[in-house]
């Protein structure tokens, strides 16, 4: 294996595996922001030793080791906490090497996972909801300050900021490394949800990279919301976010071709949706819905992909229904990214013309400026309005602002392509 084969499988490793040696070494230091910074430590020691030594079988493992072993020095050199010192040490000697957890069996874990731990310490009250959301898309999901930046369509300066500030006040504060029960859960659910989502949707659609997705992430983020389906059954938007993360999970293998290049929802092949995951996501937007209440974003959202699943053919779609849904999404939590795909799917029900309206309406709106998929829709409808010349300039505008490989030249053949025939808009993803 070459250096540059080792560097890739390097990251490969710190991608999965980083959350986990996190979460791990949190509940051992009690500090999220030492246990960073001594899996930081145990990454640099793989990217100087494994060029020469070749990667472990278990490169996990291997981290988790040279992560704790730099724990004790911590400890050794600040000559404090020398009972902790002598647990770590046993510990050490006596753990068996930290596996990969197996994805299915991990869902009967006990409630008070590492990982679940890390998600709510993340999310603690005495953080702003901003930094609960940047530290634990950090974390939990290994995401840069970058990757993260363009997930808020923020600053990339205002996230480091964020990320940087929230380790320190946890550490002053001395959050416990623990999952809340009561009250206490309740306040702090809606964060969770989101950072979980986010987590779902940078693996389902990473922002970044060479790959179109990150499955990791995604089971990970289903893992977690599963469990916390488990932890709050009477919770209608827990159900709500689990659904519609089975049944965005249902499309993975019919999103990417053989080769690794995007397959868009209208394009997909549907003998290739995962069944049981369908059914899984149809399950839990029932339970969500026989919970009652006012329907929140999340269980909204998965209404409108059950639509998508239920259609056999992209012909069958009920668009119509999916615009009402998009009405109600944008009366609970407005946002320009909501009104953009309604525009889309009020394309789909009434014409090109009556989207590009409300598409064009948003072409000023500030937070939209570097958002790649404003142009992406917007090429389509111009596309399929006749209008190739300009559909091909937003194109390209599109795969100038996106910072994903496959999507890039996925907007680029498209832009090379506007001389042919129509393609239908893109936002079902």
């Amino acid at each position: 294996m070459t250096a540059t084969d080792t560097h890739r499988a390097i990251d490969a490793v710190w991608r999965i595996e980083s959350a986990r040696i996190i979460a791990g070494l949190t509940r051992i230091v009690r500090d999220v922001g030492l246990a960073e910074e001594l899996a930081q430590d145990a990454l640099v020691a793989a990217l100087q030793q494994w060029p020469e030594s070749g990667v472990p079988d278990n490169p996990g493992a291997w981290l988790m080791a040279t992560a704790k072993h730099r724990a004790i020095d911590h400890f050794r050199r600040n000559k404090r906490l020398e009972r902790k010192h002598q647990e770590l040490g046993r510990e050490l000697q006596t753990q068996q090497e930290m596996a990969v957890p197996d994805f299915d069996a991990a869902l009967d874990d006990d409630i008070g996972d590492d990982l679940l731990r890390l998600v709510f310490i993340s999310c603690h009250p005495v953080l702003s909801t901003e930094a609960r959301v940047a530290l634990t898309l950090r974390l939990l999901g290994g995401l840069t300050t970058e990757e993260i930046a363009r997930a808020f369509l923020a600053p990339e300066p205002t996230i480091a900021q964020r990320i940087v500030r929230a380790k320190r006040t946890l550490a002053e504060e001395r959050v416990p490394f623990e999952v809340p029960r009561g009250a206490e859960l309740a306040a702090r659910l809606s964060s969770v949800l989101e950072v979980i989502y986010l987590v779902f949707n940078e693996g389902y659609s990473a922002t970044a990279g060479d790959d179109w997705m990150r499955p990791a992430l995604c089971e990970d983020a289903l893992r977690l919301g599963r469990i916390l389906a488990e932890l709050a059954p009477k919770e209608p938007e827990v159900r709500g976010l689990v659904a519609l993360m089975e049944i965005q999970a249902s499309r993975s293998r019919a999103r990417v071709s053989s080769s690794g290049e995007p397959i868009l929802l209208l394009d997909q092949n549907r003998a290739h949706w995962d069944q049981l995951l369908i059914r899984r996501g149809f399950a839990a937007l029932e339970r969500a819905e026989k919970l009652g209440g006012m329907r929140g974003p999340y269980a909204l959202q998965a209404a409108i992909a059950a639509c998508h699943a239920r259609a056999l053919t992209p012909e069958e779609t009920d668009w119509a229904r999916i615009v009402a849904l998009y009405e109600a999404l944008a009366q609970v939590t407005p946002s320009p990214v909501v009104e953009l795909n309604r525009a889309v799917a009020v394309a789909m029900a009434l014409g090109p013309a009556a989207g590009l309206e409300l598409v064009d309406g948003l072409t000023a709106e500030p937070s939209l400026r570097g958002y790649h998929l404003l142009p992406s829709v917007r090429g389509d409808l111009l596309k399929k309005l006749g209008r190739s010349d300009e559909a091909r300039a937003e194109f390209e505008r599109a795969a100038a602002l996106t910072r994903n490989a496959r999507e890039r030249e996925l907007l680029l053949d498209r832009a090379r392509a506007c001389a042919g025939s129509s393609t239908p808009p893109a936002e079902p993803r």
